[in-house]
């Protein structure tokens, strides 16, 4: 019987751990996609590069994109925390990428650019699908910022710091289209792969927590 018991013990306790490593360090259903440690996951296109360093990942150089490879997400929460590494540091986190980039720009026209960026106007700042969508709100930013981007269907929307920036449905109106850069105008996909961008030399930006979730069935607008 003893024997049996300590079988027993180490199997619930085997479940258990899988349970917990699939729902990650925040339970509730998160899942890490960045682990503190490596790039695992995580491919660079283009120039420059990020780095890990205490746990961080911290930006070099660009225009770049690290985008994760292993899976595309489609009715999903995903958080990222973010440091600017100085008052006009510029980055961005990408969303609704279609297929496998080859480059940064396959992500700014295929995808959605959640724009970082403090001294833009409403249509290029913090919180926005970059040049797409206006601000509904300018939050104070802190140290570290919390970015939660829900994808639901059709819908995405954007808090900072908790405080409601972007809610945009696809075929909403947008602003044309008037520098070769910003993103061509268009509808993005129901699901695809997400990343983040390093902008260039002077835009040092720091994430860490990056992490997903799906959307429960009986939330499918992602109001929480």
């Amino acid at each position: 019987m003893g024997r049996a018991l300590t079988e027993g013990c180490a199997y619930v306790a085997l479940l258990f751990g899988m349970l917990t490593a699939s729902t990650g360090a925040h339970g509730d259903g998160w899942r890490p996609l960045f682990d503190g440690r490596s790039l695992t996951g995580w491919e660079q296109v283009g120039p420059g590069r990020f780095v890990v360093e205490d746990g961080v990942l911290r930006s070099e150089g660009g225009m770049g994109l690290l985008w994760y490879t292993a899976e595309t997400f489609g009715d999903v929460e995903l958080h990222v925390a973010f440091k600017l590494g100085n008052p006009d540091a510029n980055s961005g986190v990408f969303v609704r990428i279609p297929e496998r980039p080859e480059s940064p720009w396959d992500a700014v026209h295929g995808g959605y650019e959640v724009q970082i960026d403090e001294r833009g106007d409403d249509f290029h700042r913090t919180g926005v699908l970059y040049s797409l969508t206006e601000a509904l709100a300018r939050p104070a930013l802190q140290e570290w910022n919390s970015l939660r981007i829900t994808l639901a269907g059709d819908r995405t929307r954007v808090t900072v710091n908790g405080v409601l920036v972007t809610d945009f449905r696809e075929g909403d109106p947008v602003p044309p289209r008037r520098r070769d850069y910003e993103p061509e105008r268009g509808p993005r996909p129901a699901s695809g792969y997400v990343g983040l961008q390093n902008h260039g030399a002077n835009d040092v930006v720091y994430f860490r927590d990056v992490r997903v979730r799906p959307l429960s069935p009986d939330d499918p607008a992602g109001e929480r």
